[in-house]
């Protein structure tokens, strides 16, 4: 198999560990956050048309995250034209270049959400692999809880983003049952080897002990896997694995538990249940269960109207 390698999961999810992982992986060169499909696929129209690639190549070069992968603007129009013009080719182009000035023989990508892009993913790259993170939805909330405390967000859209993306997770592993795996963030931490074992098996490349060293990756932001306290780069800690009960409110963790409980129980995820007054029952359970469901038809429409990259992530100047 030489096709790419997505590693997708909402945020604070694991995804970051598991692309400091694939990317210590003497065969893979591995980028995170450009966030090709989410931001930028089909929006431009049929590339074929060089005023409409030239559009797509303006704001693709201005987007700061895209920087990691040192385009280079002349070189991908010349490639550009001696393939098929489509999305899939345009960003194959740049992820290859980074590729080789690494030395690696295949590429990978880690985008947030890119679970609900699985279908144009493998029509662009049938051989591509996608590896999806989920986690305990309650200590994803409370390491979101942590990690944005500055801009608090609403457990109504925080558990709608877990519920929307653990659905299309196991749709895709469904359609795609061969090059779309579902990796628990709770099990990559407690059995690394193992299931990066698992993991090597559906990229099509051998497990290698380099892999654990967690020192390929090449962005300077890589971090520890806790939001809850510094963990060097490099170690892997177990410490935020049920952390929800110190962080979050008995109403908080009985909302999750009461509208995700199939999913919960599927992924083995187990209820604990807290005490919670006539309050809960009458105001925040349909308050919050109402905002979540807003939250998901709004979120679900965008996607379907694409989203619109956010001028903050754009420079005034290109990048390559």
């Amino acid at each position: 198999m030489s096709g790419p390698v997505i590693v997708t999961g909402p945020d604070r999810s694991g995804t970051t560990l598991l692309y400091q992982l694939l990317a210590s992986h003497p065969r893979l060169s591995m980028v995170r956050r450009t966030n090709m499909f989410r931001w930028f696929y089909g929006r431009f129209g049929d590339l074929g048309n060089p005023a409409n690639l030239e559009a797509c190549l303006d704001t693709m070069l201005r987007y700061e995250r895209l920087g990691a992968l040192r385009p280079d603007r002349s070189t991908i129009e010349s490639e550009f034209a001696q393939g098929e013009p489509t999305y899939g080719t345009l960003f194959a182009i740049m992820h290859r270049q980074e590729a080789e000035r690494r030395g690696k023989a295949r590429w990978g990508d880690k985008s947030l959400h890119h679970e609900h892009h699985a279908a144009d993913i493998f029509h662009e790259w049938p051989a591509a692999s996608m590896i999806h993170l989920i986690r305990d939805p309650r200590d994803r909330h409370a390491s979101v809880t942590k990690r944005y405390a500055e801009r608090k967000k609403g457990i109504g859209s925080v558990t709608g983003r877990w519920l929307a993306s653990t659905r299309a997770g196991e749709m895709n592993t469904t359609r795609y049952p061969d090059r779309y795996l579902l990796v628990r963030y709770e099990d990559l931490v407690h059995d690394t080897t193992s299931v990066l074992e698992r993991v090597c098996g559906v990229i099509g490349e051998p497990f290698d002990p380099a892999m654990l060293r967690m020192d390929g990756a090449f962005d300077a932001d890589a971090e520890g896997n806790s939001s809850f306290e510094e963990v060097p780069v490099g170690t892997i800690s177990t410490r935020s694995i049920g952390r929800f009960r110190d962080i979050l409110s008995p109403s908080e963790i009985r909302f999750i538990e009461d509208v995700a409980r199939g999913p919960l129980e599927t992924h083995g995820y187990q209820p604990v249940r807290p005490g919670v007054g006539l309050g809960y029952q009458l105001r925040y359970l349909p308050e919050n269960y109402l905002r979540m469901r807003l939250w998901m038809i709004r979120d679900a429409g965008q996607r379907g109207r694409g989203a619109e990259v956010p001028m903050a992530r754009l420079r005034p100047e290109g990048i390559g």
